[in-house]
């Protein structure tokens, strides 16, 4: 099968292929599936446009909800991934377009009931461009429904931990490893506000966004260290595994595997911020 680093990702390293891992992801992704989706007002008949499909956790969601009479357009950038989605989706009732979020030009004016989108404008440099996108292909009336993480919260208030240890014996060598990930302007460079204001200068009406910030929040501990060494944050990052092999000499990594080996059962803690904006073509 031919891949590429989104779906590498998607299907191998968000994961590490562990079904623990794999578990424990689940019911937020499916959170996040039906905040957008409700936020959509999907109807039957609808034409749907997912934006960023990925593995089509939004797209083959909304398949239910467009009934019989009703389609969705899967769109990504990653053929491997549209492929992926082909696999599950009803052919009848779906379409396929290799797309990216700020050049929708495959897709005709005024053709969309509903454009949504999950965890992909943090990758887009063009953002404004890519609502003015969202806003062509709906037809009058049509809605906008999307959900973004806000990176750029947790840098503003200078957090600077990894796997939510927080303070520990092994903080200069996670120092060390933080470093390898050098971040990408795109995944940072916005917050809420501009997320309001792109929807309103490309001439949406009816703007909501729903804002959610958690700070020093309790999570779930690491459980499977090693599996979790083999997933990686996002598709532009390496592995956390092929992180600490560039940062850390082979004692530095036996250190910091038996201090968080030892902290395993332990909850993790967390600060983020996450946004759902809705709208309407007017």
């Amino acid at each position: 099968m031919t891949t590429d680093r989104w779906a590498d990702w998607l299907l191998r390293h968000r994961d590490g292929g562990s079904a623990e891992l794999r578990d424990l992801f689940a019911p937020q992704l499916l959170a996040f599936r039906d905040g957008v989706l409700g936020r959509a007002a999907v109807a039957p008949g609808d034409t749907l446009l997912d934006v960023g499909t990925g593995t089509g956790l939004i797209g083959l969601g909304a398949l239910d909800l467009v009934g019989p009479s009703g389609h969705v357009i899967f769109s990504d950038v990653s053929p491997a991934l549209l492929d992926e989605c082909r696999r599950h989706a009803d052919p009848e009732r779906s379409s396929f377009v290799e797309a990216g979020a700020d050049d929708l030009s495959a897709i005709p004016d005024a053709s969309a009931d509903v454009v949504t989108t999950r965890s992909v404008l943090i990758y887009v440099t063009r953002k404004a461009e890519a609502f003015a996108e969202f806003r062509r292909v709906l037809r009058p009336g049509g809605r906008l429904s999307i959900f973004e993480p806000i990176n750029s919260f947790p840098v503003r208030r200078e957090v600077h931990d990894m796997f939510g240890l927080g303070p520990t014996p092994v903080a200069d060598l996670v120092s060390k490893v933080r470093q390898v990930y050098t971040g990408h302007a795109a995944m940072v460079d916005f917050d809420e506000r501009d997320l309001l204001g792109w929807a309103v200068e490309a001439g949406f009406t009816q703007v909501t966004l729903d804002y959610r910030a958690e700070v020093d929040v309790p999570g779930p501990p690491i459980g499977d260290w090693a599996a979790l060494k083999r997933t990686a944050p996002n598709p532009l990052a390496p592995t956390y595994g092929e992180a600490i092999e560039q940062a850390l000499t082979p004692a530095e990594r036996d250190r910091l595997d038996a201090c968080v080996e030892s902290l395993a059962g332990l909850p993790t803690r967390h600060t983020m911020a996450t946004a759902y904006l809705s709208a309407v073509r007017s």
